[in-house]
Order: structure tokens, then sequence, then C-alpha cells
């Protein structure tokens, strides 16, 4: 991901929203690579209107991505979602929504998963509730050629099912958490985007 695709001025308002869910799959499924964490410490804040929602988040972001090297942020995101057994935060929706994992949500979620053509990728050893695999299908909703698939009737059921019920609760719990810094901020970003989301498909209701 290059600085150009983390400057909201640089796209039109759905090429951004895609692009912010890449990033969040991506900040949130591993340790982001040296390149994409070095983008985001020298990310443009300012948004390319005065009070735009996502400034004053995404600025605490791109601070906290300045405040601390790639080594101590790969460390915070191993203390608080790795680690042998139960990690400090989870981020798998089974969790929060039925309080164990592998439950009636990820079988929900495989179904509806499997009715928009998508599969998942064999090499990844996390169940699709990881919260980066939901990015990854909304930027594809968003972003995808399919208009069949790809279009906001989806995008809204999607969100309405699989992403708005859990993610906040997520954020809380990482926010919540005394060894987050980086992912703290990254906590607050999700949430107001989230937010901002939820907004424009209540618009569309």
């Amino acid at each position: 991901m290059t600085q150009a695709q983390l400057t909201a001025s640089s796209l039109d308002e759905e090429t951004a929203r895609a692009e912010v869910y890449g990033l969040l799959a991506a900040l949130y499924y591993s340790v982001p690579s040296a390149e994409l964490y070095e983008n985001l410490r020298v990310a443009v804040t300012e948004a390319p209107a005065a009070g735009g929602l996502l400034e004053g988040s995404w600025s605490e972001l791109v601070a906290a991505a300045r405040a601390q090297s790639l080594a101590q942020t790969a460390s915070e995101h191993d203390a608080l979602f790795g680690g042998v057994g139960k990690p400090e935060v989870y981020l798998f929706g089974s969790h929060y929504l039925a309080g164990f994992l592998n439950e009636k949500p990820l079988a929900a979620l495989r179904t509806d998963i499997a009715a928009l053509g998508l599969a998942r990728d064999e090499a990844m050893p996390e169940t699709e509730d990881h919260v980066a695999y939901l990015c990854e299908v909304m930027r594809y909703l968003i972003a995808g050629d399919d208009v069949e698939v790809a279009n906001l009737t989806r995008q809204r059921e999607f969100f309405a099912r699989h992403v708005q019920p859990w993610v906040p609760l997520m954020c809380e719990a990482i926010a919540a958490h005394p060894k987050a810094r980086f992912y703290a901020a990254l906590a607050a970003f999700t949430q107001t985007f989230i937010s901002v989301e939820a907004q424009g498909f209540d618009m569309l209701a």
C-alpha cells in the first residue's frame, strides 16, 4: 500500500472506503510490513475538507505509529493478539456474539460468504470470522467488478449481519487493554469508521 493510497484526498469516496477496509484488514491480520508502517507514519493527516469525520481518529492513529517503532508495535500485536492458547484480546466475531469460537455465527457467516461466491483461502489459518477477513469481504463488496455482488445492497446486508453487531465491542476491548497503545489508536479509528459506515447505510434504508 502506497502513501497515495493512505491519503483519502486523492481518492473518490467509494475507493477511499475500500482502501480503509483494506488497511484495517492488513493492520489487524498481522504485524504491519516495514513499508506499510513507514507509509502510515508519513501519511497526510488532514482531511480533504474541514471537519472530516475521520480526521481526528486518523490523526491519532498516525501519531501513534510515529510514537513507537515497528518493533514496539510488533511486540504490542503479539502481546494483545498472539501467544499460545487464549489471546489477551480476541479478533473473532464468534467470541463476541456467542461467547465461544467456532459457534453458530461462524456457520451463518460461511453460508453468506458462499452465497457471495467467495471462499476462504486455505493458506489462511484463521477462521472467516476474523476481523481482517470481514474487512476484506467488505472491501471486495465495494471495489469488486461483479455488480451482482459488489453493490450497496450487499454491502449493507453483510455489514449489518457480520460487522456492526460485534466489531465495536472488539474495539472497546482493545482500547481498554493496558498494553494497547498503537492498537488502541487503531481501535478508535476503526470505531469511528464503523460508526460512519453505519450512518451511511442507515441513510439508504
